[in-house]
């Protein structure tokens, strides 16, 4: 066994079966800002074979505080967190296949992502993909680990197809859908307990350590000294449309996904086209320039100064509209600079 490996292959409860599971596995992180960049560093380091991570956002000064991956550079050339993350996990593991996936995590992408996947990370900030993930991971039976932080707080759950409720049979009974990110402001110490978590459980379902998996619903407050486990089994919905005996998979469905979204915490909207498409960037760079607009731009994205607004123009076609939560007048101004 690789004497890189071998301080985790002591660990009788993974040991070097457990660690040629684990070389085996792919893992895909959906999201990747505090949780995903930390989930993803992990993942990399314990030997994971691989790593698909899809964030449709780039790095920003503002999550240097907590987003561990990133630096002063990347946000200096506004990088795709995605791309970033690839360039750094590559430095710390070249045994490890990794996969950046520059878009928004929809129903349509996540059944593409999901066919050769063992287990899905959830590292995202909205519950909108959340209950896509949910939905995703007990139409093709994959194991999920849903985990979330704000200010001091923080909560994870396994959720296993077949074994335990899944987030939809929850919602009705735990009240957690109103834990995205927004006002508390976040510290680095939740960020990494939840990390903590989830990383733990995967460990668990990569080596096939299923009794070790926690049935329980946790949550804490580092600040307060509060930790908290609630029992989940009898949650179960033998009616629920994601999970039970006449599932339909409701989050999956097309018409429930919105074209326009508030990016959460942030004074912004992303605006997705309503079909898929791939943008020449170096045209539209001059374009722009030649109608007296200020460009900035990378392979992955060009940042256009619409004062008071900034366009951030991705070449799958969306744009994150800075400066407006309004989304109607997100949507004119995307119309008018690719419409």
């Amino acid at each position: 066994m690789n004497e890189r490996y071998s301080r985790q292959t002591l660990f009788p409860a993974i040991g070097e079966e457990g660690q040629k599971k684990i070389r085996k596995k792919h893992v895909l992180i959906i999201g990747a800002g505090a949780l995903g960049s930390g989930n993803a560093e992990v993942m990399t380091r314990a030997g994971i074979g691989k790593l698909t991570i899809v964030d449709r956002d780039y790095v920003e000064e503002s999550n240097l505080q907590r987003q561990q991956l990133y630096t002063e550079e990347d946000v200096f050339e506004k990088m795709p967190k995605a791309a970033a993350a690839e360039k750094r996990l590559r430095a710390i593991n070249s045994e490890t296949d990794i996969a950046a996936v520059i878009t928004d995590a929809t129903p349509d992408r996540l059944e593409e992502l999901v066919q050769t996947v063992d287990l899905i990370i959830d590292s995202t900030d909205n519950f909108e993909t959340r209950m896509a993930i949910n939905d995703i991971s007990q139409k093709y039976q994959i194991p999920w680990i849903y985990g979330a932080c704000v200010g001091s707080y923080g909560m994870s759950l396994t959720i296993i197809p077949g074994m335990t409720p899944c987030l939809h049979c929850l919602l009705k009974k735990i009240p957690i859908q109103g834990m995205t990110c927004d006002t508390g402001g976040i510290i680095a110490p939740a960020v990494q307990m939840v990390i903590a978590h989830q990383t733990a459980e995967a460990l668990k379902i990569l080596v096939e350590d299923w009794d070790a998996i926690r049935t329980t619903f946790t949550s804490f407050d580092l600040w307060g000294n509060q930790y908290t486990n609630i029992k989940i089994a009898k949650a179960k919905d033998d009616g629920c449309l994601s999970c039970g005996e006449a599932r339909t998979y409701p989050f999956l469905q097309n018409e429930n996904l919105m074209k326009t979204t508030v990016l959460c915490g942030r004074d912004t909207v992303q605006v997705r086209p309503p079909a898929k498409q791939q943008l020449d960037l170096a045209r539209l760079s001059k374009q722009m320039q030649a109608s007296g607009y200020q460009i900035k731009g990378n392979p992955y994205l060009i940042s256009v100064e619409m004062k008071p607004q900034r366009i951030v123009v991705f070449n799958d076609g969306r744009a994150l509209i800075h400066g407006t939560k309004d989304l109607s007048q997100a949507k004119a101004i995307y119309n008018r600079l690719l419409g």
